[in-house]
């Protein structure tokens, strides 16, 4: 038997516990359920949940009675301290991630699942990876497709050198929200490309002269074009088009997914180099990105290896899209990596 962590929730929102009730009835609901990250610690044999928290009380009870915890409690200080768990899942709006994740970090937690996006500016991104190195804690990021067997499968291919060398990698996302939607496609911008650090960004945003107060944009904007030179020479870019779709272009051949990763085309040269052919993609298994990702905090902590989504990762991501906004701030320029600007910060008011 695996061993058994301990965890807890803190937000018991959408995605820390309801957003299964909007999947369930999608044609492509089979990739995605369990969601939420009560859910997946319920689904998951490596872990109980054990205790949850919300600032409205009447919430923090209903998910305890729904995902049947023992505890539930307004203060996620007091759960941490009282519960003393293994693993928190952190599910709040995006204003109080770090603060939480630090908490957690420097009070025993082991573990720590973070919804994306991570938080609200790169300086906050650093005070968490350090306290997550100083405290050794195991992290992962809500970019459930990086753990995803399907996503895992393409990136083997990449590197079985099946498509030959990466030129870039394309994500399809759509013109939405930079932090809250977009945070997904520069996941896999990285991911696809290597986990490569990045040397500069470029990209245009969509915002008024209103939206700013100094160094603070008062939305998440709408990213309308994005590009990410990544230090190992693959190009990325981040379009308009709608998806999520994602594509990898290599010298011999591309991978494609289509319908938000029900399937993959893959093609490779045949004869004529300008031709390519349809090859079959593998059969893989269907296990959740959520479930996956808080599996893999557990298998860290059984063996004490490194996570596939690890607290540098999601900081490097968040760093891809705040550069793209300082880019669009200042007329277009290149944003080398890593920023001058690290206080920039991007939230709603209401975050």
């Amino acid at each position: 038997m695996p061993t058994q962590y301990k965890a807890c929730l803190v937000g018991c929102g959408r995605m820390g516990a309801t957003i299964d009730d909007e999947v369930r009835h999608r044609p492509d609901s089979s990739i995605w359920l369990p969601f939420s990250h009560a859910a997946a610690c319920v689904a998951c044999d490596q872990t109980e949940l054990v205790a949850v928290s919300d600032v409205l009380p009447e919430k923090a009870e209903a998910i305890r009675q729904r995902y049947d915890a023992s505890s539930c409690y307004t203060d996620y200080r007091e759960m941490i301290e009282v519960e003393e768990p293994d693993i928190v899942c952190v599910a709040t709006r995006p204003a109080s991630r770090a603060e939480i994740t630090i908490f957690a970090a420097q009070h025993g937690v082991k573990g720590i699942y973070c919804e994306k996006p991570l938080c609200c500016s790169v300086e906050e991104a650093d005070a968490m990876v350090e306290a997550i190195e100083a405290n050794n804690v195991k992290f992962n990021y809500g970019t459930q497709r990086r753990y995803m067997p399907f996503y895992r499968q393409i990136r083997e291919l990449i590197e079985a050198d099946e498509i030959g060398d990466v030129r870039c990698v394309i994500a399809q996302y759509g013109a939405t929200s930079a932090l809250w939607g977009l945070t997904h496609a520069a996941d896999m911008l990285l991911y696809l490309a290597g986990d490569p650090e990045i040397d500069f960004v470029q990209g245009s945003i969509i915002c008024k002269e209103e939206d700013w107060d100094d160094n603070r944009l008062n939305i998440d904007p709408a990213i309308t074009n994005g590009y990410a030179r990544f230090a190992n020479g693959v190009h990325g870019y981040n379009t308009a088009g709608t998806g999520p779709e994602f594509e990898v272009c290599g010298t011999k051949g591309k991978l494609r997914t289509l319908n938000n990763g029900m399937a993959c085309q893959f093609r490779k040269q045949g004869e004529h180099p300008s031709i390519l052919e349809e090859y079959p993609f593998p059969d893989v298994s269907r296990q959740t990105g959520t479930i996956m990702g808080i599996k893999n905090i557990a298998d860290a902590l059984d063996t004490d290896h490194e996570t596939q989504g690890s607290i540098h990762l999601a900081r490097r991501g968040m760093e891809m899209l705040i550069g793209i906004i300082e880019s669009h701030r200042l007329g277009g320029l290149r944003i080398q990596l890593p920023m001058e600007n690290r206080s920039l910060y991007v939230g709603k008011p209401d975050w």
